[in-house]
C-alpha cells in the first residue's frame, strides 16, 4: 500500500502562526500558489529519491514541492526566523529534509552532499547572480545535475542571451559554455507576496561536456576584456591581451566585430588558440 502524503497547513497559515514577513534586506520574496511550485519542482525531471539543494527556502513553499515530488533535500537558510516552520516541514517528512542555518555563499555547498543534486531554489534576488556564476565557475565536470533556478526576468534573459542582442553578454558566455540554458517558464511579479517590482523567470541549465583545451581563467579574461568595452572594436578591447590578434587571425574573426556579435563557440575557440 502506497503511503499516503501528510496533510500540511496552508503556507500562509504557517507564516501568520510564526509571525514570518518577507525581508527586504534578504531578497525575500514568497511564493504561495501550489500548482505553481509543483510546476518547479517538476522542472529537472522525475525527483523521486533524488538528492536537491535549495538555498533560501524561506517558510518552505518550494520545499513542500520538492519532498512531494519524492526528493531528499537540504535547505540552506540564512534568516532564522524561519527555522521553526522548516523544521516542521521536516517532522511531517521524516528523514528527507535537511536544513542548514547559514549564508550561502560562505558555505561549501558539495561538501554537504555525497552525489551530484539537483539545485532547485527560488533564489534570493541580491545573492541570485553571485551564486549562480560561483556554481557555473566550479571545475568539470560541474558536482551538480541540474539548475532549476528563479531570476529577475531580466537576469534570466542575461543569461540565455543570444549574439547579437543587448542582453547578450560575460554572463551568458559563462552559462552556454557550461551547460545548455533555457528558460523554463515565466513568473508574474503577482505571484510573490510581496509582489517584487519585476516580472521573474524559472531557467533551467543542464552542464555539458568540458570543450577541450581551454581554461576558465582564459575566458573570463577575454570576456572581461572584450565585454568591458562592448562599444568598441575587438582589435581595441582586446587590446590588453596579449596574443588576441594572433588567436583572432587564427579563428578567422574580423577584428573590427564588437564583442556582442561574438557566439559563444568563438569566445571558446579564441581562448583555446591563447590556451594552445
Amino acid at each position: 500500500m502506497t503511503d499516503l502524503p501528510p496533510v500540511l497547513p496552508p503556507l500562509r497559515d504557517v507564516i501568520a502562526r510564526h509571525g514570518l514577513q518577507a525581508s527586504k534586506a534578504l531578497g525575500q520574496n514568497f511564493l504561495f500558489d501550489g500548482q505553481l511550485l509543483a510546476r518547479i519542482a517538476a522542472v529537472p525531471g522525475d525527483l523521486a529519491d533524488a538528492e536537491v539543494l535549495e538555498v533560501g527556502p524561506g517558510p518552505g513553499g518550494l520545499t513542500r514541492a520538492l519532498l512531494a515530488a519524492g526528493a531528499r533535500v537540504t535547505a540552506i537558510e540564512r534568516d532564522r526566523r524561519c527555522i521553526p516552520a522548516l523544521a516542521e516541514l521536516g517532522d511531517a517528512y521524516p528523514d528527507r529534509l535537511r536544513v542548514i542555518e547559514g549564508d550561502a555563499l560562505a558555505i561549501d555547498a558539495p561538501t554537504l552532499l555525497q552525489g551530484a543534486p539537483h539545485i532547485v531554489s527560488n533564489l534570493p534576488y541580491n545573492v541570485g547572480t553571485a551564486l549562480t556564476v560561483g556554481w557555473l565557475s566550479a571545475e568539470w565536470r560541474p558536482w551538480w545535475r541540474s539548475c532549476t533556478l528563479m531570476f529577475q526576468r531580466e537576469v534570466a534573459d542575461r543569461i540565455v542571451a543570444a549574439p547579437g542582442t543587448g542582453a547578450y553578454g560575460r554572463l551568458a558566455v559563462l552559462a552556454q559554455w557550461r551547460s545548455t540554458a533555457r528558460i523554463a517558464m515565466p513568473v508574474h511579479r503577482s505571484a510573490f507576496t510581496p509582489p517584487p517590482k519585476v516580472m521573474s523567470a524559472v531557467v533551467h541549465l543542464v552542464p555539458t561536456e568540458a570543450p577541450a583545451g581551454v581554461r576558465l581563467a582564459t575566458l573570463e579574461r577575454l570576456t572581461a576584456a572584450a565585454f568591458g568595452q562592448r562599444r568598441k572594436m575587438l582589435r581595441q578591447s582586446l587590446k590588453g591581451v596579449t596574443g588576441a590578434d594572433a588567436a583572432m587571425d587564427a579563428v578567422g574573426i574580423d577584428p573590427t566585430r564588437r564583442a556582442e556579435t561574438v557566439s559563444v563557440d568563438e569566445f571558446v575557440a579564441l581562448a583555446r588558440v591563447l590556451d594552445g
